[in-house]
């Protein structure tokens, strides 16, 4: 996979925040997002691969769509293809990045949650504060994924 060697990870914070204001949910605008700011030579159907990951896993409210989507990219850049048993290098350090993800945005989003339930209870469903919420949490989890490739991969972010 090709990947762009520089990139701005204020960039794709806000490039995920607009995607989501112009009508894609949360794991979709993160996807999108990545794909398109590191200029990856894959489909735009990993956008689509996405969707049902959205609003909480298909609407059911489990795990927010935005870490989702911060969990699916850093697959595509640090997961494998080959059934190599759970000790392959490649599948460890993909889950220690996940980890990572999964633990940054607990503490980020100031809710200590990563359950969509629980971080959208106070709010109307889709609706003025909600909305603006998972605006947010969807740039910082698009921004947090470009900040472990930048650093994985050596890449240069060039908002530094």
């Amino acid at each position: 996979m090709n990947i762009k060697n520089e990139v701005s990870v204020k960039k794709v914070t806000t490039d995920a925040e607009e995607y989501f204001r112009s009508g894609y949910f949360c794991c979709e605008a993160v996807m999108a997002s990545i794909r398109d700011n590191f200029e990856l030579d894959v489909p735009k159907e990993v956008i689509a691969m996405s969707s049902g990951m959205s609003v909480g896993a298909g609407r059911s409210g489990c795990m927010c769509g935005a870490l989702n989507g911060g969990i699916l990219a850093l697959g595509m850049f640090f997961g494998r293809t080959e059934p190599n048993g759970p000790k392959d290098p490649k599948v460890v350090k993909c889950m220690e990045l996940v980890n990572e993800l999964h633990a940054w945005f607990r503490k980020a989003n100031g809710k200590n949650s990563a359950c969509c339930r629980v971080l959208t209870k106070e709010f109307d469903m889709g609706k003025g504060e909600h909305k603006e919420q998972c605006i947010r949490f969807t740039g910082l989890c698009a921004g947090k994924v470009a900040e472990i490739v930048v650093r994985e991969l050596g890449l240069k972010n060039i908002d530094e």
